[in-house]
């Protein structure tokens, strides 16, 4: 569940910042403060903490600094979080060696933003509905469109093959989150855990009264070493989405969808 919304913020104050068109030194003239350094903290913060601990007070005591300094250059936590998700989909530049293929360039799309969202757990508290149109927002959403265009799709076809990407990915990696989140504060990993409570669940799974839980959940705990396998989960599902995009091309006349072409 979303605990943030992204475009809160005064909407003209939001886009000076997004787009550093004002640069604003603070009351006591310190060079040593700026919108970079705040929003970096801020990361760092969210990062560590969780998007829960993120205040204007937090992010000052982190830099050393008094609150009322970072208002001189942001305006409140509405504009601060616009910029926070602004700058780590910066994470998610293209790549120096584009893969070839519609194909390939979705799948790295979608794995980079696996490992942006693993990186930034926070990220999947803030409801985006409502996107900070930000220069790094817009250009990762440039990147992704280009994976699928000159394919055969209609423009509304590209937006929405990015969005059924990007949204499974977005829901996909919450389990890989919660679980590395679990084993943080609990101490245990997945096997330790499973080890712990493979007898009980085995006697929970009274084959007779659940004759398919039992075989197909004693199956995949054995493989899993654990209630679940997020990865794993992940690039099954990727697969059939893509197979799925495959055979909406392929029914186009006179294209082709092998996903191994060169455009």
């Amino acid at each position: 569940m979303s605990t943030e919304y992204s475009g809160t913020g005064d909407p003209a104050r939001s886009l000076a910042l997004l787009w550093r068109t004002r640069e604003r030194a603070s009351r006591k003239g310190r060079p040593d403060l700026s919108v970079d350094r705040i929003v970096r903290a801020a990361v760092d913060l969210a990062d560590t903490e969780g998007l829960a601990a993120l205040s204007m007070r937090r992010v000052a005591q982190t830099l050393g600094v008094g609150t009322m300094s970072l208002y001189t250059h942001v305006p409140g936590k509405g504009e601060l979080l616009d910029v926070m998700v602004d700058t780590v989909h910066g994470e998610l530049a293209p790549p120096e060696q584009v893969p070839s293929g519609w194909r390939a360039r979705l799948e790295h799309v979608a794995r980079t933003r696996w490992q942006l969202y693993l990186r930034h757990p926070w990220l999947l508290q803030v409801a985006t509905t409502r996107p900070a149109l930000g220069p790094h927002v817009i250009a990762s959403y440039e990147h992704e469109l280009r994976a699928v265009d000159g394919i055969g799709l209609t423009d509304l076809e590209m937006d929405a093959v990015v969005t059924l990407v990007t949204g499974y990915v977005h829901g996909a990696v919450r389990t890989a989150v919660e679980a590395a989140q679990a084993a943080g504060r609990t101490g245990l990993t997945e096997q330790q855990w499973w080890q712990a409570h493979a007898p009980y669940l085995e006697k929970a799974l009274d084959a007779r009264r659940f004759p398919l839980a039992a075989r197909v959940g004693s199956t995949a705990g054995q493989q899993y070493q654990g209630a679940a396998d997020p990865a794993r989960a992940f690039e099954f599902g990727l697969a059939r989405i893509l197979d799925g995009i495959e055979v909406l091309i392929r029914d186009r006349p006179g294209t082709r969808a092998t996903g191994t072409d060169d455009r």
